[in-house]
């Protein structure tokens, strides 16, 4: 008897080095200070750890998100932005990475890198 997890077998996990992204989704909110940020990574065998930075213009950090050891390969999580300049227009970074059980150093996988109108409510 086979037991089939996935609907497309051939989406089935890979190994950490095989990890990507395919999607990253910004959703801003309507009060200008929260985005939703969707996360849509390769199943995996061994679960990643992803940390976000969005910065201002300036390039100066406006918010951080750090996931330790995903559980999902799909969700989505929203950021706070604690931000006192002026700007409008943000970076967006997600780093994909797992970290070395052996000495604690960390293996990026993956980084995609958006920009967010915050003046702009809705998908980006």
């Amino acid at each position: 008897m086979k037991v089939q997890f996935f609907d497309d077998p051939t989406r089935g996990p890979v190994p950490r080095e095989d990890v990507r992204f395919n999607s990253l989704g910004l959703y801003m909110y309507d009060d200008g200070q929260r985005v939703a940020v969707g996360f849509d990574v390769t199943p995996f065998r061994e679960r990643p750890n992803i940390e976000v930075t969005l910065r201002n213009e300036e390039g100066k950090e406006a918010a951080s998100l750090n996931v330790l050891e995903a559980i999902q390969p799909n969700f989505n999580l929203t950021m706070h932005i604690r931000d006192n300049s002026e700007s409008s227009r943000y970076e967006v970074e997600a780093i994909l990475y797992y970290t070395s059980q052996d000495n604690g150093e960390r293996m990026v996988v993956d980084s995609v890198i958006r920009t967010l109108d915050a003046s702009h409510v809705g998908e980006q």
